[in-house]
């Protein structure tokens, strides 16, 4: 039976059904669309009819690191065998229920970490060095009456990174560049690197003149970077974040800022994306990014095969390429 919102489609049948769960980038549905017989779960008039008559069908759901797959989804596809994210972040479905439920979960690590450790980095730049906020100086015509203000250098400070995995280390190896002294806070110290091993958040923002966040997101770093985390940093410490916006106390970071606890931070992401609280809108020491760390077009390209590749892999041999650990 075809449901009247799913498009013909002059491919031949799929061992099954791709759902597609959210919204991707126009072409990777177009190469989903050609390669599978897939569904676009978010576009049809009545998703819940679609569920009730041709859940059966559906063996492989496609979805963002945004809107993962909700429990109650899962429940209703009884042939569900693999979950694709596209992104790195998976937290926004529960994998221990998934698995519960014999359903492997990927991602797509790794091809996007240079991207966002350069932005991480970039974005430490600009906050410490207020590259955009210099730029903001000169077109409102301020420069004509008086140079603008020092600022603080990067070369030769103590950086901390909450969270070395990929991303992290990728941050880190680039600011060896810059003569930083580094240190990093994970739950155990990690083999191998030259890094000093902290092991709580506070302790690092407390000897750090700049924490840069690329820890996993999910429950059990929601808050991570608290009040006291903030106070730790201090009125002349910086904080930048390219994980998740549930990591850090979005109102005691809107606070410490208001108040000049801390001197600035760089933000790629927000606990009510795309709402961003007017506290650090109307800040101009606070850099404001629309989660754009991995949004470069080979990146994103990068990505969009790497899902294809596991959505490929799993239909034709039941494994995926990048099963989440």
């Amino acid at each position: 039976m075809t449901h009247p919102d799913t498009p013909a489609l002059d491919v031949p049948a799929a061992p099954g059904t791709v759902l597609q769960v959210s919204p991707l980038l126009p072409a990777l549905e177009k190469a989903l669309a050609e390669r599978h017989r897939t569904v676009r779960l978010h576009e049809l008039t009545d998703p819940a009819a679609y569920l009730r008559e041709e859940a059966g069908d559906v063996v492989a759901a496609v979805t963002s690191a945004r809107f993962g797959v909700a429990n109650s989804l899962m429940d209703a596809l009884p042939r569900l065998g693999a979950i694709v994210h596209f992104g790195v972040g998976y937290e926004t479905t529960d994998v221990a229920h998934a698995r519960a439920r014999g359903i492997d979960v990927s991602n797509t690590p790794d091809v996007l970490d240079d991207c966002v450790a350069d932005l991480a980095v970039g974005g430490l730049i600009d906050v410490m060095r207020e590259l955009s906020a210099a730029d903001r100086y000169v077109r409102a015509g301020k420069w004509t009456a008086a140079p603008y203000p020092l600022t603080s250098g990067v070369s030769g400070k103590r950086v901390g990174i909450l969270g070395l995995g990929r991303i992290g280390r990728a941050v880190a190896r680039r600011l060896e560049g810059f003569g930083t002294d580094i240190a990093y806070c994970s739950r155990t110290p990690v083999a191998d690197v030259p890094y000093r091993h902290v092991p709580t958040a506070r302790e690092l923002a407390a000897g750090c003149d700049a924490v840069v966040v690329t820890v996993a997101g999910g429950a059990g770093t929601r808050g991570l970077v608290s009040a006291e985390v903030l106070d730790a940093l201090g009125p002349r410490g910086f904080l930048v974040n390219v994980a998740r916006g549930s990591v850090v106390d979005e109102p005691a970071l809107v606070a410490a800022v208001r108040e000049g606890r801390i001197a600035g931070a760089a933000l790629d992401v927000f606990a009510d994306e795309p709402n961003v609280p007017r506290g650090l809108l109307e800040s101009d020491r606070v850099l404001l990014l629309p989660h754009v760390a991995s949004g470069t077009h080979e990146t994103r390209q990068a990505m969009a095969d790497l899902v294809l590749d596991n959505v490929r892999r799993f239909l034709a041999e039941g494994v995926l390429v990048t099963p989440v650990p």
